[in-house]
């Protein structure tokens, strides 16, 4: 390394800077990690009348902290860049274990479906709470009703609910938060809840799947870093995956399941673009499987031997239903049906830009239309050698059309947010944090609208002069060249 006409070696001047950053680094990941710890450990959705403005000042903080670690880490060099990153993927995550789930409680339904199934029952047969699952109810789970002094059952706890079963006197308590509807997890997600069950049985609560995800989420950090190291990118770049706030809490506290089906695309990625065609496509099938939202990673795929990616795709996601279906029939749509009524999307009322200008029913037509061009742009314009960017925009724009009020499905952008060293991108997964937080379709669309705002301008920016023009000539998406930073 040189700099300014310094030989080889740098001077001392250059060692004690890059030891300054590295200090300062360190100070910012620990800040991160210290309040993530403490967010997890005193900052809920579900205490009574609960307050949103901490939750609200600690995630403002947290990204800011983060974007300041990101911002630092570009004055450091060699092999302390991924020293750092693997400490603060580590140290980062393992502050978010620190408590239970602290603004969903979709794990404890990952926990009952393991159980039912390591029980040797479909969990697709039976809602959770029909009484013939009783014997396998563990108390942290489905804990046992108070009796008041009225004789009366209620059930009590920050995260349980009540649910009457045959009428009013038969009180069942329970931590899932759709008690009474069918599973909504397509059969790779299953297959991951039965095996962390198998492991650690029905006792422990939260633990095991936040251990878990942990695992997975260093073990995507370290894919980067490879797959980073082998094509010539910037290593610095994973930083934007490993500290980002959203993965602490989405993969990490609350445990999603999205985390899987993020694994198996980033591997189809890196197959594909090594020209492993049928391995990606297998990784790319398993991905849809875990989630069904990975399938939008899938036109900047399919640009050379597509064909391949597809068949491979379709034959795993068949192949890993078939043993359900056998045993359950069209039970296997769990609830996803009455899922995409219950979010407004068969009507068009959860489109929070859209419906400005396609109201109601009519704005699911926009959307379908929105996201077919989206597709095609990106189906036409990706470097099949890089496809992260035409990933990126596929995401990030079904993100912002379809507007979710669940941050976690945007972990599936992070990955490729880091590989393209796109940043403006993250605003999209803070705009999704703040409408679950404060659910307000005004602010929602102030945010997403500052989100596409920035985004646009980002992208003019980094084209240059001509940007316009070249748009519409025909140039496969590139991302930076590989040496520059983020």
């Amino acid at each position: 390394m040189t700099r300014a006409g310094l030989g080889p070696v740098a001077g001392p001047g250059l060692r004690q800077d890059g030891s300054v950053r590295i200090t300062v680094v360190s100070l910012l990941l620990a800040a991160i990690a210290a309040l993530t710890g403490f967010g997890v450990a005193n900052l809920d959705l579900f205490a009574p009348g609960r307050d949103t403005v901490p939750l609200l000042f600690s995630l403002a903080v947290v990204w800011l902290l983060f974007a300041a670690a990101v911002i630092a880490l570009r004055g450091v060099r060699g092999r302390a860049v991924v020293v750092l990153i693997l400490a603060g993927s580590i140290g980062i995550g393992a502050a978010a274990m620190i408590g239970p789930p602290n603004t969903s409680t979709d794990s404890a339904r990952y926990a009952w479906d393991g159980i039912v199934a390591n029980a040797g029952v479909s969990p697709y047969a039976y809602v959770p709470s029909d009484p013939r699952l009783d014997s396998l109810r563990p108390d942290w789970l489905f804990p046992a009703p108070q009796i008041g002094a009225d004789g009366s059952a209620r059930c009590v706890g920050e995260r349980i609910q009540t649910v009457h079963r045959d009428g009013p006197d038969e009180v069942l308590c329970s931590a899932l938060n759709r008690t009474s509807v069918p599973t909504i997890y397509p059969p790779a997600a299953e297959l991951y809840f039965a095996g962390v069950r198998m492991v650690t049985g029905p006792g422990p609560a939260y633990w095991p799947l936040q251990l878990t995800g942990l695992l997975l989420s260093v073990g995507t950090t370290v894919m980067l870093l490879f797959g980073m190291r082998r094509r010539g990118i910037d290593l610095r770049r994973a930083a934007l995956w490993a500290w980002c706030p959203l993965v602490a809490s989405e993969a990490v506290t609350n445990s999603h399941v999205d985390l899987l089906g993020v694994v198996f695309t980033l591997a189809a990625v890196f197959l594909v673009t090594r020209e492993r065609y049928w391995r990606g496509g297998i990784a790319l099938g398993a991905a849809i499987a875990t989630k069904l939202i990975p399938v939008i990673a899938a036109p900047a795929l399919l640009r050379r031997q597509g064909w391949k990616v597809i068949v491979a795709a379709v034959v795993t996601f068949l192949v890993l239903y078939v043993p359900y279906v056998l045993t359950t029939g069209i039970g296997v749509l769990g609830y996803l049906p009455g899922y995409l009524t219950e979010e407004g999307y068969q009507d068009g009322t959860r489109f929070a830009l859209v419906s400005l200008v396609a109201p109601g029913g009519a704005g699911v037509y926009v959307v379908a239309i929105l996201l077919a061009g989206v597709a095609a742009l990106t189906l036409w314009k990706t470097d099949p050698a890089q496809p992260w960017l035409g990933q990126l925009l596929m995401i990030g724009s079904t993100l912002i059309i379809l507007s979710p009020r669940y941050p976690w499905y945007a972990l599936l952008l992070v990955p490729f947010v880091a590989l393209s060293g796109r940043w403006e991108w993250l605003v999209v997964p803070i705009a999704l944090s703040i409408r679950m937080l404060v659910p307000s379709v005004q602010l929602t669309r102030v945010t997403l609208a500052v989100a596409v705002i920035l985004i646009v301008a980002m992208a003019f920016r980094r084209a240059g002069p001509g940007a316009a023009e070249r748009l519409l000539r025909w140039r496969p998406f590139r991302g930076r060249p590989p040496g520059r930073s983020a």
